[in-house]
């Protein structure tokens, strides 16, 4: 049975793995920490990019001798084969370690079994410790393993009455620098971030990530910016000299097989009733290495997506604004009477200036599309 000692090792562990966010796929983040036999703090790690140690090899460097005979505790479970990197359930068992906790069993059919192996070393292997926080946190990558595509979380800015826009289309800004900020921050924590076609001739976006601590000059390493996606069904949006086109981050236009286009990195996928096959795009996505992906496009993109059964969470920023007119955040998504309405359930309301933030999931499990 687990003590509450043990309890605040993982919990810490988790708190240590969610640094990793955004710089770690198409790995998954994974913290670990280190308790000596006498169960005192000795080591402590996260996976902190691909092709990078792995949070256990941070760990037992940390830990040095002390973690002979200790116990360690991982997000998800140790890793049992050899890529970029070692096994880490043979870097644990070369270390001596006398035990092993981890919280999430790997889903992932080429590293799992790490378990086995340790109890195979005469290790003491427990799961399940912290599984919940320890599987929130990780969301993107297991929907990624487990799904077969990205995983989705589907972003808009709103007022209360429902408007990103005012009749005329004018739209900046609807809500606060304050929650404006806060997006970067979730782009930042994501492989991709998509828009489409209307939002690309509206707003000519430049979506990389601006204002996170590290940066330089306020923008982010090209190395770590997300891959700037635009869904332009026609090739007729996005044009030579568009914002998106630069060199602060990679960007991919999706086009139709049939579209005309002259643009560099394109990718052409099949033409669904809305658009392009959000399927497709989201399995050239994943071919890619993306394992999460930010949807910042308008009413109309939202809407193929949610029709498509691909929106994994929903942040909604509302501001305290009333307009009465204008495009409603979200168009047809295939909902035609009450009975099929997508219905969530609320994690999170936050304070974001003087907007609310409102973070919500699919009280069903979304489709495998």
């Amino acid at each position: 049975m687990a003590t509450a000692a043990d309890a605040d090792a993982m919990r810490r562990a988790i708190q240590l793995a969610a640094r990793g966010l955004g710089s770690t796929s198409p790995n998954p983040i994974v913290g670990c920490v280190i308790l000596d036999a006498s169960g005192q703090p000795v080591g402590a790690g996260f996976h902190q990019r691909a092709g990078g140690p792995h949070a256990e090899v941070h760990a037992l460097r940390d830990a040095g001798e002390r973690a002979r005979g200790g116990t360690a505790y991982v997000t998800l479970e140790p890793c049992n084969h050899t890529g970029r990197t070692g096994p880490c359930a043979q870097a644990l068992i070369d270390a001596g370690i006398g035990r092993v906790v981890y919280a999430v069993g790997d889903p992932n059919p080429q590293a799992t079994g790490g378990g086995d192996t340790l109890r195979a070393a005469g290790i003491k292997v427990e799961s399940g410790l912290l599984a919940d926080e320890a599987e929130a946190g990780n969301i993107a990558w297991l929907t990624s393993v487990r799904l077969g595509r990205p995983y989705v979380l589907w972003k808009y800015a709103a007022t209360l009455d429902g408007r990103i826009a005012a009749q005329d289309g004018t739209s900046r800004w609807i809500t606060s620098s304050e929650s404006r900020a806060d997006v970067h921050r979730l782009r930042a924590e994501a492989d991709a971030v998509i828009v489409g076609s209307g939002t690309a001739r509206a707003d000519d976006p430049h979506l990389a990530v601006r204002g996170i601590e590290g940066a330089v000059n306020e923008v982010m390493p090209s190395g770590t910016q997300p891959l700037r996606v635009v869904v332009d069904t026609d090739a007729t949006a996005v044009r030579p000299g568009a914002r998106v086109l630069d060199d602060a981050a990679p960007t991919l236009i999706a086009v139709a097989e049939d579209a005309e286009t002259e643009l560099p990195d394109v990718v052409r996928l099949p033409r669904a009733d809305r658009g392009l096959s959000v399927a497709a795009l989201l399995e050239a996505l994943h071919q890619r290495g993306i394992r999460s992906v930010l949807l910042e496009g308008g009413p109309t993109l939202a809407g193929a997506f949610v029709a498509a059964g691909a929106v994994d969470k929903v942040v909604g920023y509302l501001a305290p604004v009333l307009l009465g007119a204008g495009p409603a955040a979200l168009a047809d998504a295939g909902i035609s009477t009450i009975t099929e309405a997508l219905r969530l359930d609320v994690t999170e309301t936050v304070r974001i200036g003087p907007d609310l933030r409102i973070t919500a999931v699919p009280a069903t499990t979304p489709k495998e599309r």
